[in-house]
């Protein structure tokens, strides 16, 4: 079995999204397979509108609006990257970026668009939803609906009682390390990532569980971290049992409604119309740093904790190093240049400097889902955005 790590990892939430995700006509070719060999143009359309493609649900916003002031001095950073000096509106331009947001104590320190997109256009996350439902579970403990994090997932999802996941404690699922054995392998077709969730098999059982529940064990929960796309699906299905709510709805309430996003977002669902706890929520750059500045000021929103202050401090914080340099926190990134990051395949990506309080989100239609050069050209992007936003 292959394995894959850090922004490669990525990759294959595509993969599994080639069966998990419904198109609206599903005689189209415009399947979410085909996203992966898409041309420019194909791209800055389709990722702004994933609602006329696929089904979706929405995730309806509420009455106020959590400000985002404009700084009264803005930043225009450059950089140096492969021998050349680069300007913001270079960098996007060479590397098919539709927005770049820079967010400092809440402020807005920099913020363009290309690609023909607008402030009001959404664009989709592909893995930064998986942050967002590493979220949620968070809210679902401070509401009580998950008793503990330590909890077995069975008790939340009694259809796994009797599989390799008796014994997985829902920490154990968000830290992708529950040693259920699982191919990641995108390009072989007869993986799991290629064939999980791809219709209804079971009747009454999300055909994600479905398929997970017959998978043999390879190591001991919490042994080894293996990157699993499928049971990032499983996790959203956890928070819908536990909550007895769709994902949808619950975002809306923890977070759209009560932090104050400034529009609806649309989160793609499975074949059992269940939304994919691990891809494809579509919102507007400023709602990504919404969702950056929430977890940033400590998960409170109209004076209220919506997110226990300790999970916070967990969910972006390694708390495994195994097989990964930086760390994994729940489902959350950690990065040698200390931030913690949210991140999708194509260049979808919010990075948050903790001590700087600084968050740079990053919406992008790569030439490629993922690879060295596109990385380390937004890294220099990101860390150059970070030391201009710290002078202000």
């Amino acid at each position: 079995m292959r394995k894959v790590f850090g922004l490669a990892a990525a990759l294959a939430v595509l993969a599994a999204a080639a069966q998990a995700q419904v198109p609206l006509d599903p005689g189209s070719h415009a399947g979410i397979a085909s996203i992966l060999t898409w041309k420019a143009e194909q791209q800055a359309t389709g990722y702004r509108t994933i609602e006329t493609i696929f089904k979706t649900h929405t995730i309806r916003r509420g009455k106020a609006v959590h400000p985002l002031p404009v700084a009264p001095r803005q930043i225009d950073p450059t950089f140096t990257y492969d021998g050349k000096t680069w300007t913001v509106d270079q960098y996007m331009a060479a590397y098919r970026v539709s927005g770049v947001l820079v967010l400092k104590d809440g402020k807005i320190l920099l913020e363009k668009y290309a690609l023909g997109r607008k402030p009001t256009d959404r664009w989709t996350s592909f893995s930064v939803a998986k942050s967002v439902t590493s979220t949620l579970v968070g809210a679902a403990i401070q509401d009580g609906y998950i008793k503990d994090i330590n909890d077995p997932v069975t008790r939340y999802i009694p259809d796994l009682k009797g599989s390799a996941y008796e014994g997985v404690s829902v920490r154990q699922m968000l830290m992708m390390s529950s040693g259920v054995k699982w191919n990641e392998d995108y390009v072989d077709p007869n993986s799991d990532v290629a064939l999980a969730g791809g219709s209804v098999t079971e009747p009454g059982i999300n055909p994600m569980v479905s398929y997970l529940r017959k998978l043999p064990r390879a190591n001991p929960p919490g042994a080894i971290f293996n990157y699993n796309t499928g049971e990032t699906d499983l996790v959203g299905v956890l928070v819908s049992k536990a909550t007895g709510k769709t994902l949808a709805a619950y975002a809306s309430e923890k977070l759209w409604k009560s932090y104050g996003m400034e529009q609806d977002a649309i989160w793609m669902t499975d074949s059992g119309d269940q939304e994919r706890g691990g891809c494809c929520i579509s919102m507007t750059l400023r709602d990504y740093g919404r969702v950056g500045q929430f977890i940033l000021d400590g998960g409170r929103a109209g004076g209220k904790q919506v997110i226990p202050p300790w999970w916070i401090g967990q969910a972006t914080t390694a708390q495994t190093t195994s097989n990964i340099p930086a760390g994994y926190g729940y489902f959350w990134w950690m990065r040698p240049n200390g931030a913690y990051e949210a991140v999708g395949i194509f260049g979808q990506s919010i990075s948050t400097f903790r001590d700087d309080r600084v968050i740079v989100v990053v919406n992008s239609a790569w030439p490629a889902a993922t690879g060295r050069e596109l990385s380390m050209a937004r890294a220099a992007f990101i860390n150059a955005a970070r030391t201009a936003a710290k002078g202000r």
